[in-house]
């Protein structure tokens, strides 16, 4: 059986395998803040269907309690540990079955087990205070093993701590002008790819969303980096087939072990 990856937008993704549909970092949203979405259509709503969805850390466009509420009754729901004395708001989405992870950890829900693993990334939910909860990945383990990075840096145990994969879902830009520390611009992410050497990849968190007002501040940076990433994987990680998907597009791999 296929795993099959639809992008939706950011860091939004459904991981479906072995009947398991897996969302990860849900947002659901026209505008976040200063945010609005500049390219590709709102999901429908078949999107926010899933049997488990991952929050990688704690940031606003990676946890959004408005797009997690949307979530059927019941849903599994792993968040970071701490996650909720930090966010109240996830402590009113009692129709969600929320368990906390840090790495290491395995929930098995269905056919898969979801494993948590480090991130390189500033995991707070505001840019000030204690750090109280870690930035995660994820490693979706069914017929497939799939890697969703959600926000991280380059780090020298990446291909260590993440284990081997068949697909990488890996973000190669950012939602403003400047990338910060603690993640990865398509160069970065080509980097992590030559280490982490999946059968596949899928470049995301790039080209959705935009500050109001800062349309010609730099554009490129949010044009540019699925393309650019697709070129610089070609020459560091030749043996990767890279797949580009617009948004709402969906791409099936067959995975042989």
């Amino acid at each position: 059986m296929p795993v099959e990856i639809t992008w939706w937008g950011h860091a939004t993704c459904t991981v479906a395998d072995s009947g398991v549909r897996v969302l990860t970092d849900p947002l659901f949203a026209r505008r976040l803040a200063h945010l609005r979405r500049r390219r590709g259509a709102l999901p429908a709503p078949d999107a926010w269907r899933a049997d488990l969805t991952l929050v990688s850390h704690l940031h606003a466009d990676h946890l959004h309690v408005p797009s997690l509420a949307r979530l059927d009754a019941g849903t599994r729901l792993l968040v970071p540990r701490g996650a909720p004395r930090v966010v109240p708001g996830l402590r009113r989405l009692t129709h969600l079955r929320v368990s906390e992870v840090e790495p290491g950890d395995v929930v098995s829900v269905g056919g898969v087990a979801v494993r948590a693993v480090p991130a390189r990334h500033d995991g707070r939910r505001l840019p000030v205070g204690p750090h109280r909860s870690p930035a995660l990945g994820y490693v979706v383990e069914g017929e497939a093993r799939t890697y969703f990075a959600g926000d991280t840096g380059l780090f020298e145990s990446m291909a260590k701590e993440v284990g081997p994969v068949d697909v990488a879902l890996l973000p190669v830009g950012g939602w403003g002008p400047y990338l910060g520390d603690g993640h990865l611009d398509a160069g970065r992410a080509a980097q992590a790819l030559a280490r982490l050497t999946p059968r596949s990849a899928v470049p995301v968190h790039y080209g959705t969303y935009w500050p109001i007002g800062m349309d010609a501040v730099r554009p490129h940076e949010f044009h540019a980096p699925g393309d650019e990433f697709v070129r610089l994987a070609a020459e560091q990680a030749p043996d990767v087939a890279v797949h580009r998907l617009g948004h709402g597009e969906s791409v099936r791999l067959e995975v042989a072990r």
